[in-house]
């Protein structure tokens, strides 16, 4: 395989994307490599966040405390060359503690004015630091940020920076005090990515890393007009009718109304709508450049089939009450839709 990217020769972008492919592959490369070594033990992890990123969406990042998911974010913001702001999700948070308000000033010659002062949603790389702590007032607050880029905010529709990704973390253990994300919310973000405890091996050179006198520091490997014209490249990138018909059948055979496996159908309440086979389209071929490789493979599809879709399928009472294992059933799913 070599790095040459095929494209139809009546597109009128063909020879920009040719002349970009390898440049961009090499950039992606080298912050990913930057962000490895200083989250160790994490490669899949860093992927899925520089995927989701790479496909103009958001990810959400689920993990006991301790496995360095800020540091992941800040270390991202640092390779990719973006800003970054950090919000502590609260249950006294407030719309307005994320989103700006306008204050009335009083100028030296008496006149009153209102200047409106921006909030933390005002940067490129968003991190919301355990977001199912907020109250559901103060989630809602992050919707419209995170489809339409812009914020309401006193009449005014404001744009937001471009690139705007949002990184959300949440505990899966501590429940006391949270608020479970609402389905439309969940339905937001391109991926759910689960960080697991590191390897023995990883954890030993982690300890010895971070109590040591001396800390990595991370070069920026791009900045905001090179992340979107890797943005655009991804979009441009040519995908094959098999990959189309396979992401197609795996989405739609995740829904009760027309399951791909019998127990779809009797084990869960909702299904996947559209947006997941819009996000296995955009991820998939974000996977492959970061791999450098020219169009995305079947293989992709599988290994982004449960990042895509265990935040979009609800179980239902019955099967709950079974014990039914949905990372279990969208395994099956694939290998179905797949085979």
């Amino acid at each position: 395989m070599t790095n040459t990217l095929h494209i139809d020769g009546d597109d009128p972008r063909a020879g920009a994307i040719l002349a970009e492919f390898g440049t961009i592959a090499d950039r992606l490369g080298a912050a990913s490599e930057a962000v490895r070594r200083v989250i160790l033990g994490q490669d899949e992890v860093v992927d899925l966040c520089l995927a989701a990123i790479l496909s103009g969406g958001h990810a959400l990042v689920v993990g006991v405390p301790g496995l360095g998911k800020t540091k992941l974010v800040e270390s991202l913001a640092a390779a990719l060359g973006l800003g970054t702001r950090r919000i502590q999700c609260t249950p006294d948070l407030m719309p307005a503690d994320i989103l700006g308000a306008e204050v009335l000033e009083e100028g030296s010659d008496g006149s009153r004015n209102f200047r409106f002062i921006e909030g933390p949603v005002f940067t490129e790389l968003l991190m919301a630091d355990e977001i199912n702590r907020a109250s559901p007032r103060t989630q809602s607050a992050l919707l419209q940020a995170m489809a339409e880029h812009r914020v309401a905010v006193a009449g005014l529709n404001r744009a937001l920076p471009d690139p705007f990704h949002v990184l959300a973390t949440q505990n899966p253990i501590e429940q006391e005090g949270t608020y479970p994300l609402p389905e439309a919310q969940l339905d937001r973000f391109l991926f759910d990515i689960r960080i697991a405890y590191p390897t023995l091996a990883d954890e030993r050179a982690i300890v010895l890393a971070t109590t040591s006198t001396e800390e990595s520091a991370i070069e920026a490997a791009m900045d905001a007009a090179s992340l979107r014209e890797a943005q655009h490249l991804v979009r441009a990138m040519p995908v094959g009718k098999r990959i189309v018909e396979a992401i197609l059948r795996l989405v739609r055979g995740a829904r009760p109304e027309t399951p791909l496996l019998p127990e779809i159908g009797t084990a869960l309440a909702w299904g996947p709508g559209p947006r997941a086979a819009q996000a296995l389209m955009l991820a998939t071929r974000a996977r492959a450049l970061l791999d450098r490789r020219e169009t995305p493979s079947l293989d992709d599809v599988a290994a982004l089939a449960a990042p895509v879709l265990r935040h979009r399928i609800g179980v239902n009472f019955a099967a709950r009450a079974e014990g039914t294992d949905p990372e279990a059933l969208i395994a099956r799913l694939t290998e179905k839709a797949l085979g």
